[in-house]
């Protein structure tokens, strides 16, 4: 495999909050590839966000990189300090969706100022030539008669609508990466379909890599390559989509998958995952996740996994992958869509 376009090693985000100390990310680690779709998965609350702010230097100002690195264009960012160093990334190689449009656009502005903005802050460039460069990036992203639209304001779109703008604002500086946070969360089906679908076209039409921050496992089987399982600040499991959905080895993995209602049975309860995530502002013990998991073992409670390496491009932090650990099967519906997988590949 090509060498990674980003590479994050043993990241540790800490905030300072009414005079202690919150671990939000402890030790997270991956690689990202030139025109991949990685998607990070995980419980509210459980870093995705905080963890690919700190890729664009967003974090609030009570937060900071304690340790690791952020590998990109031959700089570490995670040494980055101000917001000129930043600026040189932001926006210009690596932009963000955010999930709510209403909230990200400036509603005095009019939409083509706010995506020429864009153009003009990182390039230098004459008016017209930006104004030509919004209208065309309006044009890409589905806003019908963009030359009316650049002159509107953010309250006369759709939600939908909206969103298609704040991803041309994302793309107006043409970046290498697009990170797109929750992009479909406050959308209805049919617009979220329609959103997904945008997303993937101009992937390929700007050459981007994406990485998706959702909770919806939906959406990441339609558009993922690769999926990063977070839990606690941690990412846990990591895999191409198949190895992910069909493979998974990591009990967090299998209680999300098996907490997809499209997986349940007419007339017997939904699967839920019980107990609450741990308390980052105590140091974590063994695995995060050993409280919720009935499989745990004793050693989950003492000592944190390692990751165990799967395949070429799958590995999990569980202790069930010791060699030393007793035998455990997966529950029934993990085991189900195992078989499913395989019937499908035999009949190919």
């Amino acid at each position: 495999m090509q060498e990674p376009i980003l590479c994050v090693k043993d990241i540790v985000i800490k905030f300072s909050l009414r005079g202690r100390v919150l671990t939000a990310i402890r030790g997270a680690s991956l690689e990202l590839h030139k025109g991949r779709t990685l998607a990070i998965v995980g419980e509210s609350g459980s870093g995705k966000s905080v963890f690919t702010k700190s890729f664009i230097g967003m974090l609030d100002e009570n937060g900071w990189i304690d340790s690791g690195q952020i590998l990109y264009g031959g700089d570490d960012l995670a040494t980055f300090k101000t917001e000129k160093r930043w600026l040189r990334i932001r926006g210009r190689k690596i932009a963000m969706v955010f999930q709510d449009p209403m909230t990200a656009l400036n509603p005095l502005r009019t939409i083509g100022a706010q995506i020429q903005e864009v153009i003009e802050q990182h390039e230098t460039i004459s008016r017209r030539d930006a104004k030509a460069r919004t209208l065309s990036v309006l044009n890409d992203v589905g806003i019908s008669e963009p030359d009316l639209r650049y002159g509107q304001y953010p309250h006369e779109f759709s939600g939908g609508m909206r969103q298609r703008i704040v991803i041309a604002i994302a793309l107006a500086s043409n970046p290498e990466i697009l990170i797109c946070d929750e992009p479909t969360t406050a959308l209805d089906v049919t617009i979220q379909a329609q959103i997904l679908e945008l997303i993937r076209a101009v992937q390929a039409r700007y050459n981007l890599t994406v990485i998706y921050i959702t909770h919806d496992l939906g959406v990441v089987a339609n558009v993922a390559d690769t999926v990063a399982v977070m839990y606690a600040g941690d990412i846990v499991e990591y895999g191409n989509v198949e190895e992910i959905f069909y493979n998974a080895k990591h009990p967090y993995t299998w209680a999300l998958l098996s907490s997809l209602p499209q997986l349940g049975k007419k007339g017997e309860p939904l699967y839920t995952i019980t107990g609450s995530p741990p308390n980052l502002f105590m140091d974590i013990q063994g695995d995060a996740f050993a409280s919720r998991n009935p499989l745990a073992l004793n050693v989950d409670f003492v000592e944190r996994p390692p990751y165990f390496k799967i395949s070429k491009t799958h590995y999990a932090r569980t202790w069930l992958l010791d060699e030393r650990a007793p035998s455990v099967d997966p529950p029934e519906t993990i085991k189900h869509l195992l078989a499913k997988y395989e019937q499908v590949h035999h009949e190919q």
